[in-house]
Formats: structure tokens, C-alpha cells, sequence
């Protein structure tokens, strides 16, 4: 949930930007997984990672390209 207590939307196919880069450098991730536990993967090197929702909303900090658009 955002601080307004809204949930985060999410589709398989999203690119997002977190806070914290991944060892690799990049920012940036593509969601491949939509559940309590979102599965990522790096745009830099690959490695694909799970994280639960509550932590990868505390981690976003926006859309890169959202996949329906």
C-alpha cells in the first residue's frame, strides 16, 4: 500500500524503477510473476529475484513503461 492507501497496480511485463540499484548497476526491472510475492527480473544482467509486495512498494519509485500502455 502507498502512503495513501492505495495498492500499487501491476501486470507481468511492467518496467519499474527501485531505489536501491542491483549489484550489476541497473535500476531497473521488468515484473514476470503477480501474487503476494512479485518475481523480477534485472533489465542489466537477468537474475531474476522474488520479493514480497509490501517490500517492493516500499522500494518503487515509478513506472518505466507500464506493459498495457
Amino acid at each position: 500500500m502507498s502512503n495513501d492507501g492505495t495498492i500499487l497496480e501491476l501486470n507481468a511485463g511492467d518496467r519499474l524503477n527501485l531505489a536501491k540499484p542491483h549489484p550489476c548497476g541497473s535500476r531497473e526491472w521488468e515484473v514476470t510473476r503477480i501474487g503476494a510475492d512479485i518475481g523480477l527480473a534485472c533489465a542489466g544482467c537477468g537474475r531474476r529475484v522474488m520479493l514480497e509486495r509490501r517490500e517492493l512498494e516500499r522500494r518503487f519509485r515509478g513506472f518505466i513503461e507500464e506493459a498495457g500502455a
